[in-house]
């Protein structure tokens, strides 16, 4: 792999993490502090979709690492929409979640076989103990922010613990779903790089992307 076609995948990986970005901000639109019921548990099974996603297009940690970044970055720019200090719970708490989601799938890929993963099985089972993971992961976040885990009404029990079940039910779904689109993008940007070595479709989404969805995150937050 050339070097312009592997800065092409991290491109396209920004791309990727800023619609993440929107996607949060678009399923939290009506949060100010904690998760609801199982909005955070969906939240685990869309973010192992992305991450699963950037994973194998750009085949490195590092691609992970800066789509975590990129969510991280939109979680703040929200913050400054609503008015929010970063360590708020709506704030800081998604954004420890992302970090535990991506640490939990690089730990369960780096344990699992790589044949094992490149089968829908074998990923859906990288899915369910991801999201397995990063629940448990979470009530860690307390010592991170300062802010304890949202927990059910009228109990001490976090509701990452609670909706661990559908949070894996989902990702057993979705991180496939992530792989297949993942191997999609890849395989279709190295056919344009062979087909045309010079093109920039992919340096010109990113900014573009990052543009569209910081600006549907504002249009959300005035809704």
């Amino acid at each position: 792999m050339d070097k312009s076609a592997s800065k092409s995948f991290f491109g396209l990986a920004i791309a990727l993490g800023a619609v993440w970005g929107l996607s949060e901000a678009a399923l939290g639109m009506g949060l100010r502090s904690c998760a609801a019921f199982v909005s955070g548990a969906l939240m685990t099974g869309v973010a192992l979709f992305f991450i699963a996603a950037g994973w194998v297009l750009t085949r490195r940690v590092l691609g992970v690492v800066l789509m975590i970044l990129i969510a991280a970055g939109f979680k703040m720019f929200d913050a400054l929409l609503l008015g929010y200090a970063l360590n708020h719970g709506a704030i800081g708490n998604p954004i420890f979640s992302f970090v535990m989601e991506g640490l939990a799938f690089l730990v369960i890929v780096a344990v699992l076989k790589r044949t094992l993963t490149q089968k829908p099985a074998g990923q859906a089972l990288a899915g369910g103990m991801s999201a397995l993971l990063a629940a448990n992961l979470f009530p860690l976040v307390r010592f991170a922010t300062g802010v304890p885990a949202c927990v059910v009404a009228g109990t001490g029990y976090p509701l990452s613990l609670y909706y661990i079940h559908i949070a894996v039910a989902v990702s057993l779904a979705t991180v496939p779903l992530g792989f297949w689109l993942g191997a999609r993008i890849r395989a279709r940007e190295s056919r344009l790089s062979e087909s045309s070595p010079r093109s920039r479709w992919a340096f010109i989404l990113s900014p573009a992307a990052l543009a569209l969805c910081l600006a549907g995150v504002a249009l959300i937050r005035l809704i």
